[in-house]
């Protein structure tokens, strides 16, 4: 007798949505099946019109515990999750205390996350200077990857790689097939911008497109002499994607996520001083978005996840220069993806592969993100013809502030 049948009209697979029952026994999808299967099972729910989906799998999160557990916690990080449909998050190595860079943090954030978590956690690795030679340990002690900054990481215990540093963690990586997940921008690009302040524009000016593709570039050249794995982390400049399918073509093994900010939002909408906006790379212009949607649909961007990165309110006072950046939109990114897809004329299907299959894939977790038998039976129940207006009351990571506050959706 199976555990479960979860049935719907609306079963997203990954060839397309179809009515379907799902079978489930020891928490594994035992078999998909017609919807009116009649099967022996310990319990039944009909979903009847309501979309069944594989959980998201959103592999940028910043759940920041141990040690700033007043940023965001695995608590209130894994419950935010689990209401806004991410069955799995891949926690990034910083800004916990201590980072993520050696096996007594992994162990650290382990321990913080027992009993706590409401939905499945895994763990990227740092790469910074003082791991160089060891990061092999921490590999094998679990963690799916390595981050790296090109650029000042925003807290000290987590400082970026020189190019020779990245050329060399790359070559470590390389001998043990590790993937570097890299925050690509460049320092020299950076400095020469002008100061951001009130306004805007004078931000976005101050981390321009440029520091993106120069950084990128850096990235996959020594990913040629390397021939390691790399994936770029939240692409916000479209024009960085000339040189990635450029080093794909040469061989380059190289992944590319964006953000759901970026899809979505438009520089020019921006308010001043309105510091909820406010991430790094930053949001860019509607043609910019408009040319990150065209590459998604054309496969050369790989995966869409958060970036969820949150932080006390009284952080984000100030103005665009001194705030601290972040978007935290872990419990909003499926229903904010899903509304401006439909508009565009995207099926479910659509985002599912850019939110759940293709993550799963660039973080190398079997078992996850489709609806398939011998996966994980992580589902989630979706509404996607409701319609209301976030309220940041209503959200559960520890801080409600967001830029989508106000913002009517969809799903």
């Amino acid at each position: 007798m199976a555990d479960l049948v979860v049935r719907s009209r609306r079963t997203v697979l990954p060839d397309g949505e179809r009515a379907a029952s799902v079978v489930v026994a020891a928490g594994r999808i035992a078999a998909v099946l017609p919807y009116d299967t009649v099967v022996d099972a310990a319990e039944t729910v009909d979903l009847a019109d309501v979309a069944l989906l594989p959980g998201l799998v959103d592999t940028h999160v910043h759940v920041n515990e141990p040690g700033r557990a007043d940023w965001e916690g695995f608590t209130t990080a894994t419950r935010a999750a689990a209401a806004g449909g991410v069955t799995t998050i891949v926690d990034m190595p910083l800004n916990s205390l201590p980072p993520t860079v050696d096996v007594a943090a992994l162990d650290a954030k382990r321990a913080a996350a027992s009993g706590q978590a409401y939905v499945d956690v895994a763990f990227w690795g740092g790469a910074v200077p003082s791991n160089a030679g060891r990061r092999r340990e921490l590999h094998d002690a679990g963690v799916l990857g390595f981050k790296c900054f090109t650029t000042d990481s925003g807290v000290p215990e987590f400082p970026p790689l020189s190019p020779a540093e990245l050329d060399a963690a790359l070559a470590e990586l390389a001998a043990f097939d590790g993937l570097l997940l890299v925050h690509a921008e460049d320092p020299g690009e950076l400095s020469r911008a002008p100061a951001a302040g009130v306004d805007y524009a004078s931000f976005v000016a101050s981390r321009p497109a440029s520091a993106e593709t120069v950084a990128i570039a850096g990235v996959l050249a020594s990913a040629r002499r390397t021939g390691a794995r790399v994936h770029v982390l939240h692409l916000s400049a479209a024009d960085g994607l000339t040189e990635l399918a450029r080093a794909r073509a040469d061989g380059v093994r190289v992944t590319v996520e964006t953000c759901p900010h970026y899809l979505v939002l438009a520089a020019e909408d921006v308010p001043d001083g309105a510091t909820a906006y406010r991430c790094c790379p930053p949001i860019r212009e509607a043609e910019n978005r408009e040319a990150l949607w065209r590459a998604l649909v054309a496969g050369r961007i790989d995966a869409v996840v958060s970036d969820h990165s949150p932080c006390p309110a009284e952080r984000r006072r100030g103005d665009f220069a001194s705030a601290w950046g972040g978007i935290a939109s872990l419990q909003l990114g499926l229903p904010v993806v899903w509304t401006e897809a439909r508009r565009r004329g995207h099926p479910l299907a659509d985002v599912l592969r850019w939110t759940a299959a293709a993550p799963a894939r660039v973080a190398g977790l079997a078992g996850k993100g489709a609806v398939v038998p011998g996966n994980d039976a992580d589902h989630v129940a979706f509404a996607p013809d409701d319609e209301w207006t976030v309220d940041p009351a209503a959200l559960l990571h520890r801080h409600p502030v967001t830029p989508y506050a106000g913002r009517a959706l969809t799903g």
